[in-house]
C-alpha cells in the first residue's frame, strides 16, 4: 500500500539530485560562456534545473511526508509536462514531415533547397532577427574550418565524391551551378563567363567568418539538419512520455493514500 509513495519519494529523489548539476552547467555558462550560442543556452538550463528542483521536491515532501496538497501540485504540473510533451512530439513529427537532400547524379553529398521544407520551418530562418543568431552560432562552431581542414588535400574530383553533411554542403561551399574555379575546399574563385540564376552565387564569400551562411542552400542544409535531430528527438520523448504516464499513475496512488490516511486520522 505504501510502496507507490515510497517509490514517488525514491525517482523524485534522484531528479533532485540530477538538477543540481543542471543548475550549475547554466551558471558556469553564464560565467564562461563567449559565444552566442552558449549565452544562448545559459538561461533555459538554469530554468530548467531550478524547474526539475521545485517539482522533485514537491514530489518527494508530498509523497514521503504525505503532504496532500504538494502531492496535488506535483501531479497537476506533471499532467500538464505530459500533455506539453504529447503535443510538442506530435508538432515535432508534424513540421519535420516535409522536406530532403536531392540526390546528385556522381555527387557524394545532396543539394538542398529552402521551399522543400515546411513553411513553419522557413519562416524562422528567414527572420533576421533569428537568422543572425543562428549564423554566429554557425560561425562559432568552426564546422567550416574543420571542413576546410579535413579536404584540404582533395582535388575537386575527390571533393565531389565526399559525403558531406548538410551543413557542410550547404554552408561551406558554394552551389554547384554557379561554376566557380576552385581553390579549395572554402576558397573558390568567381567565374565571369559562367551566368547563373541562383541567388547563392552572389551570395558566396571567401572570408571565412561569410562563406555561404547567407545561402539559401545553407538555410535548407541546417533545417535538414534539424529535421534529422528533431526526429531523434521525437523518439526519445515518446520514450520519456511513456515513463512520466507510469510516474504520473505511481503518484495519483500516492495521493489516494495520502487521502485515506487523512480520512482516518479525521
Amino acid at each position: 500500500m505504501r510502496l507507490s509513495n515510497n517509490l514517488v519519494g525514491f525517482l523524485n529523489f534522484l531528479t533532485f539530485l540530477c538538477s543540481i548539476p543542471i543548475v550549475v552547467a547554466g551558471v558556469w555558462l553564464s560565467k564562461q560562456g563567449n559565444t552566442e550560442c552558449e549565452k544562448f543556452l545559459e538561461k533555459p538550463i538554469i530554468i530548467l534545473g531550478i524547474f526539475l528542483m521545485f517539482v522533485s521536491l514537491a514530489g518527494f515532501i508530498g509523497s514521503c511526508f504525505r503532504v496532500s496538497w504538494l502531492l496535488w501540485l506535483y501531479l497537476l504540473i506533471m499532467f500538464l509536462l505530459i500533455v506539453v510533451l504529447f503535443g510538442y512530439t506530435i508538432f515535432a513529427f508534424v513540421v519535420t514531415n516535409k522536406g530532403a537532400g536531392t540526390v546528385l547524379s556522381g555527387k557524394g553529398y545532396k543539394e538542398y533547397k529552402l521551399g522543400d521544407y515546411s513553411h513553419w520551418l522557413q519562416k524562422r530562418v528567414n527572420s533576421t532577427k533569428n537568422w543572425n543568431k543562428i549564423r554566429s552560432c554557425l560561425s562559432d562552431s568552426k564546422v567550416c574550418s574543420s571542413f576546410q581542414d579535413k579536404y584540404l588535400n582533395d582535388t575537386l574530383p575527390l571533393l565531389y565524391t565526399e559525403n558531406l553533411s548538410a551543413l557542410q554542403a550547404g554552408c561551406c561551399k558554394p552551389s554547384d551551378d554557379c561554376g566557380f574555379a576552385y581553390v579549395s575546399p572554402t576558397v573558390w574563385t568567381k567565374n565571369a563567363t559562367v551566368v547563373s540564376t541562383n541567388p547563392d552565387c552572389n551570395a558566396w564569400d571567401n572570408d571565412p567568418k561569410v562563406l555561404c551562411f547567407n545561402c539559401q542552400s545553407c538555410k535548407a542544409g541546417l533545417l535538414d539538419n534539424l529535421k534529422s535531430n528533431w526526429k531523434k528527438t521525437a523518439v526519445v520523448n515518446i520514450v520519456f512520455l511513456i515513463f512520466l504516464v507510469i510516474v504520473y499513475s505511481v503518484g495519483c496512488c500516492a495521493f489516494r493514500n495520502n487521502r485515506r490516511d487523512n480520512y482516518y486520522k479525521q
